[in-house]
């Protein structure tokens, strides 16, 4: 018999790589459909400087030894983060029936005919179980790659178990890293959700930030700069020539395609050489997240059944970006903030493989095949016991 209440923790670092989002999610139910929840405890925990930077090095260029390294290195970034969230909330790690751990994507290559897709997360869960005592359930990806599928996204199941709304049509936009969107439909069919990455979110921007100010800032802080710069409509109308945003759904993307080495090549095409180039090549940018956005939902929504489009991820906390989302979605009605999704925007990943954790240690499937395109639904994730 499925015990009808559990504490889950959930951790995730995304494609921003900002830092680590640790939750603590109450479980109440048995069964999908049913299931209440209420988050306990969140919090974020940024990467430092130094953790950032060999990162970001890494997926780069990383070799064998690096990548072990950081691998159990991240383990350790995690486990403090969510003792740190365990501390916040006066809970004891013996209370929590399993921890879902995403980790930090590293790299992510999307099936192709012919070719099976890979994934990798690093962070290392038993790492986490040995410090914690508590079971964790990773690798969440594999099982759905190993069937066809991108692994990704695989939040939509997640936000139709927490976050649908009766007679709503809802577009989840989220602008990590990178870009992604589920559709729950009004009617509650889980068979109508859907989801896909619309393209870059925020990795482009921020590095370019970076990259304009010699280091100082790690992101366009309000969209400043952005708001100052002119559109370079050229530059613009190539970037949207990308095959990516017309391929149809099932589709996943990471920063292998737009990420640091896409923006050296765009910055080798440019070359910035005054703060008002820079600020140009920001609002471009800008745009682009925006229009790809919009693109995607003109081709792959049924934008009659969307009633509201909720932002959540860093982006949603730009609002140079938030406005022209807003002017390439209208007449679409676009929210920001805990009021409109009902729980904290920065929580929603973190909350979505905390309750990953409670399908798999309860046998329920987490993937949704329309949405990844793999063959069948699957238990996701491997489970690492915990101490004793």
């Amino acid at each position: 018999m499925i015990p009808i209440r559990g504490l889950f923790g959930g951790l995730i670092s995304g494609t921003s790589l900002d830092g680590v989002d640790a939750i603590l999610l109450e479980v109440r139910g048995r069964d999908p459909v049913s299931v209440e929840w209420e988050v306990l405890s969140f919090l974020s925990e940024p990467y430092s400087v130094d953790e950032r930077v060999r990162i970001r090095a890494a997926i780069e260029s990383g070799g064998a030894r690096e990548l072990a390294l950081i691998h159990a290195e991240l383990g350790r970034s995690f486990s403090r983060a969510f003792r740190a969230l365990l501390n916040q909330s006066d809970t004891d790690p013996f209370e929590l029936t399993a921890v879902g751990l995403l980790g930090q994507t590293f790299w992510h290559e999307p099936p192709t005919p012919g070719h099976p897709g890979v994934s990798l997360q690093l962070g290392d869960a038993t790492v986490l179980a040995e410090d914690l005592g508590c079971d964790v359930v990773s690798d969440f990806r594999s099982r759905d790659m190993a069937v066809g599928g991108h692994g990704a996204p695989l939040v939509p199941w997640s936000d139709w178990v927490l976050l649908r709304r009766p007679g709503i049509g809802r577009a989840l936009q989220n602008l990590g890293g990178i870009g992604n969107v589920t559709f729950l439909p009004a009617d509650g069919d889980l068979n109508r959700v859907l989801g896909f990455d619309t393209g870059p979110g925020v990795a482009l921007l921020d590095r370019a930030a970076q990259l304009a100010s010699n280091g100082a800032d790690l992101w366009d802080l309000d969209g400043r700069r952005a708001a100052r710069g002119t559109v370079i409509r050229g530059l613009l109308a190539d970037l949207l020539t990308d095959e990516f945003f017309v391929k149809a759904p099932p589709r996943s993307t990471g920063r292998e395609r737009f990420g640091d080495k896409r923006l050296e090549e765009i910055v080798e095409r440019v070359q910035p050489a005054s703060e008002v180039e820079w600020d140009n090549l920001l609002a471009t940018l800008t745009e682009l997240t925006a229009r790809s956005v919009a693109l995607a939902y003109e081709a792959f929504l049924p934008v009659e059944a969307v009633h509201e489009v909720v932002l959540t991820g860093g982006g949603a906390r730009n609002p140079t970006l938030v406005a022209a989302l807003r002017r390439e979605l209208a007449p679409l009605q676009v929210e920001v903030g805990s009021d409109a999704l009902g729980i904290d925007p920065d929580a929603r990943e973190a909350a979505a493989f905390a309750l990953l954790a409670w399908a798999h240690v309860h046998g329920f499937s987490g993937n949704l095949p329309a949405v990844t395109g793999a063959v069948g639904k699957r238990v996701l994730g491997a489970l690492h016991p915990g101490r004793g």
